[in-house]
């Protein structure tokens, strides 16, 4: 009995079963035993959860803290208006939230719904997810592996694992191999012993890596820290005059209405709903632009990215082998065109050519189409492949010249197929011809080359020359090293059909395929923006180190003889030589030696799921915040962990999409270059709104505190429900519009901001009490000017109009806090304008309606009266202009991108 076949009954014996499967009720037991071969879900987002998790917002709490202390003293019109802006804030998450979350669902899709399999002796075809250990699989090409296997029959066997490995190149498989759920059949036929089947699969496994709890965005973060931080002002100045007051023998409901008026002005009512809205219009405009958004807070991160880590099958590059060089006849022609459309040129030495004056090429060409068991056809509009993406390339080459491989083969009749094998690397297929039997073989040039005896040249054979293989060698060796997959192409005229194992042997020489996995065309551009923005690319693979390296400096990674730094260690400064490390080496470096180099590579070759967490893992250690993109399962698990998971849409696995936040739906690496833009101009609007808005709050505490300080608790310059609506409906629009800015000129010119960075950094915090202090002692003067204790109510209505005609102008201020309001053009942002008049005039609607003025104890103005407050307004915009340029100034700030 043979080494095989005791594997073989070993794998049978353990599980109980045979080559002809197991019974249909011993199948029933075992999926009782052993359950559903389906991935399955530890957690799922129910929309309860979504709407649970609309609650994390700390200011959300205070204001329903604010809203309950409303309620409790009796002022009704307080907490409606407080309750409804927290129901509109989590309303609009939750829908924005759980539309884009879908989080496993797809995953079950993964493998087909139905498979073949071998039971009571027959083959049977039962739901994938009722497969079990035991059950034997019977697939053929185009077939998806539905489990884990062990084969023990198969035929000229070729697996895609590119979605579990990242290996571009399908897999040759041979009697007791693991096969694995999820790969693809491109060539041949298997029988296959089911090891493992659900989460105990290899994908299963990499599904629970991916199960892990969310981690939290840059921007909950800061979100959190600035709201505990506005939080603990409100109590502490709203406790603070309490106890004051109560110690001057205030009256108790006085003092609480007073102690409700700072809370309302410490906290910025608006900040929640301007920020969903901020990030609900950035989630559209990215979907505009062919990326998909899953969670919400995610948006900003973007802006913040330092290093994207990418796959680099199917992302940066097409994921279809392109044959770009032939050579042929001593020349070395050119094939335009990428992909599997069968358009473009070949040109011979820059030049288009008569190919019915080229005999060799054009056997050559035919050679590779019917030395072929792949297949090409269009179907509405749009070219289907099956097949070896290898094989695929050469069919397609061959259509560029017009050969097509259903049409040779009329004339070109197929006998006999000899099947490549890991051992033999070459194929062959025989023909009968109206002029005889002819055979083509492609190949490994090495192994080619030994059974070649001739070597024809523009029609005319002759014995190939010891010089002749020298100088074919050192193509191939060329070729490879421009990280081509190099074939060589040989044909035997006049074989004798009893004697076809001859085929192979005295061979004639026709030519070397060249072909490669060529870049995507925009990817160039879209990295050399990313270089620009200050943005590290890292390609992450599990192909081989060279053609890792080849593609990198192709799409401008890195250059020759660059070199990534130099270190004592020589095992760190034989990597830096290169920018890149396989997989192996990366085993061998300890986590402090990673870290040493960790920021200095740019390739990564030969790795594995667990490879690519370390990885990320280790830059995000450093500070980064790291962005991958992938299409594979085996990308998933870092996917995850990164802060920023972009799946491919259109080749992307379900795992990699239920993995990540965002989703390319046209598979573009230049997609992300728009969506980090968007993400920073996101980022930068946000910082803007916050500025604005705490800016304002800070001026309302100011004013009360100070009206109360020095003009008694009876003399409070405004009113708390006057307070909450300036909080409200007089500086929302504003932030909103704010918030929708759009991008400013040359932010992808500008280094990615420090992670640590908060929105309230030292310039922002000073502009902040620098512009409150202007604002708040120009309302308080107006309101001391006026003479309250003869008129309270005129005064604080004068007072309530200045900080209403603020609107006018101050937001205009914050467009920008780099430059001038006056080189980014006034009127730019029409929504702003439309906005700040529209809420102006709304605003003064409270003055001049009767009721509503009684309601908000206020009084209408004759035109002459609102003079001081536009003055007043006008005036701190001026200086909120010169603040900025000073601040800019002295903190070295560029006063323009």
């Amino acid at each position: 009995m043979t080494k095989a076949n005791t594997m073989q009954n070993d794998q049978f014996s353990k599980l109980e079963s045979s080559e002809t499967g197991i019974s249909e009720q011993e199948a029933y037991d075992r999926l009782q035993k052993y359950g559903k071969n389906k991935l399955e879900e530890k957690e799922k987002t129910t929309a309860l959860k979504v709407f649970a998790g609309q609650f994390v917002n700390l200011i959300v709490w205070v204001l329903m803290a604010a809203a309950g202390i409303s309620l409790f003293i009796g002022e009704i019109i307080d907490f409606v208006v407080i309750m409804f802006t927290v129901a509109v804030v989590i309303i609009l998450g939750f829908f924005q939230e759980y539309r884009a979350e879908k989080a496993m669902e797809a995953l079950m899709n993964i493998v087909q719904p139905q498979t073949t399999v071998l039971r009571d002796g027959k083959m049977r075809k039962v739901l994938t997810e009722d497969i079990v250990p035991g059950d034997v699989l019977v697939l053929e090409t185009g077939d998806k592996v539905p489990a884990d296997g062990v084969l023990f029959g198969s035929v000229a066997l070729k697996i895609d694992e590119s979605a579990l490995t990242g290996e571009s190149v399908p897999v040759e498989k041979n009697e007791n191999d693991k096969i694995y759920a999820g790969t693809q059949l491109v060539h041949g036929k298997c029988n296959t012993f089911v090891t493992e089947t659900g989460m105990n699969t290899r994908i299963g496994q990499i599904a629970s890596l991916i199960q892990t709890k969310d981690e939290n965005t840059p921007l909950q973060n800061k979100i959190r820290k600035l709201s505990l931080t506005l939080a603990m002002l409100a109590i502490m100045a709203s406790a603070l005059t309490f106890l004051i007051g109560l110690s001057i023998g205030a009256p108790f409901a006085d003092m609480l209405i007073i102690s409700l008026a700072l809370a309302v002005a410490a906290i910025p009512e608006g900040l929640p709903l301007t920020l969903t809205i901020t990030l609900a219009y950035g989630m559209k405009k990215m979907a505009g632009h062919n990326a998909i958004i899953r969670k919400m807070l995610a948006v900003e991160a973007l802006g913040s990215t330092t290093v994207i880590c990418t796959d680099k099958t199917g992302t940066l590059t097409r994921n279809e082998m392109t044959v770009e060089r032939i050579f042929v006849s001593d020349d070395v022609l050119e094939l335009k065109g990428t992909g599997y459309e069968p358009k473009g040129e070949i040109l011979k030495k820059g030049n288009t050519f008569d190919l019915s004056e080229e005999p060799t090429t054009k056997k050559l060409l035919k050679g590779i189409a019917l030395c072929n068991n792949s297949s090409i056809e269009k179907r509405h509009d749009k070219w289907e492949v099956v097949g070896d993406p290898t094989e695929i390339a050469l069919t397609v080459a061959a259509a560029k010249a017009d050969l097509w491989k259903d049409d040779l083969e009329k004339g070109y009749q197929m006998l006999e197929e000899i099947v490549f094998t890991s051992e033999r690397k070459i194929m062959t297929t025989i023909h009968k011809t109206p002029g005889g039997t002819v055979s083509f073989t492609k190949g490994a040039p090495e192994f080619i080359l030994p059974d070649c005896s001739k070597i024809e040249k523009n029609g005319i054979s002759q014995a190939i020359t010891e010089h002749e293989m020298e100088m074919i060698l050192e193509k191939n060796l060329e070729f490879a090293g421009s990280a081509y997959r190099v074939l060589a192409v040989a044909c035997k005229e006049n074989i004798v059909e009893k004697t076809n194992l001859n085929a192979e042997k005295e061979m004639t020489f026709l030519g070397l395929v060249a072909m490669i996995d060529p870049p995507r065309e925009e990817v160039k551009e879209a990295v050399t923006i990313c270089k620009d923005a200050g943005i590290q690319v890292i390609m992450i693979t599990g192909d081989n180190q060279e053609t890792a390296k080849a593609i990198a400096r192709d799409i401008g990674l890195f250059d020759n003889g660059q070199g990534c730094g130099t270190y004592k260690d020589d095992k760190l400064q034989h990597i830096a030589q290169d920018c890149a490390v396989t997989g192996d080496e990366l085993n061998e470096l300890d986590e402090e030696e990673f870290s040493t180099i960790v920021e200095n590579i740019h390739v990564y070759a030969r790795t594995m799921p667990e490879q690519k967490l370390r990885i990320v893992q280790a830059l995000q250690k450093k500070g980064h915040i790291v962005a991958m993109t992938g299409d594979g399962v085996n990308d998933a698990p870092a996917l995850k962990k990164a802060n920023i998971g972009i799946a491919m849409g259109i080749k992307g696995t379900d795992v990699a999409k239920e993995s990540s936040v965002m989703i390319l739906q046209d598979d573009n690496f230049a997609t992300i270059v728009e969506a980090v833009k968007e993400g920073r101009a996101i980022y930068d609007n946000i910082e803007k709104f916050i500025t604005y808005l705490i800016s304002r709050n800070f001026m309302l505490i100011i004013l009360i505190m100070a009206g109360i300080g020095l003009l008694g608790f009876d003399l409070i310059p405004l009113l708390a429900l006057q307070i909450l609506f300036i909080n409200m409906f007089n500086e929302i629009m504003p932030a909103i519009s704010l918030g929708l800015d759009p991008a400013a000129d040359g932010i992808m010119k500008k280094p990615p901001r420090e992670p640590e960075d908060n929105f309230l950094k030292k310039r922002n915090l000073t502009m902040v009490i620098s512009l409150a202090l202007i604002m708040g002692i120009a309302a308080f003067l107006v309101f001391a000017l006026s003479r309250p204790s003869e008129d309270v109510v005129m005064a604080r209505t004068l007072v309530f109009a200045t900080v209403v005609s603020m609107i006018l102008f101050i937001p205009l201020a914050f467009r920008s806090l780099e430059r001038s309001v006056f080189s980014i053009g006034i009127f730019s942002n029409k929504l702003m304008i439309a906005g700040v008049v529209a809420t102006f005039l709304a605003t003064m609607s409270v003055m001049y309606i009767p009721y509503l003025n009684k309601v908000f104890g206020l009084l209408p103005l004759s035109s002459r009266e609102w003079i001081v407050p536009m003055s007043v307004a006008f005036i701190t915009f001026l200086m909120a202009e010169g603040l900025k340029y000073l601040m800019n100034r002295y903190t070295k700030v560029p006063y323009s991108y």
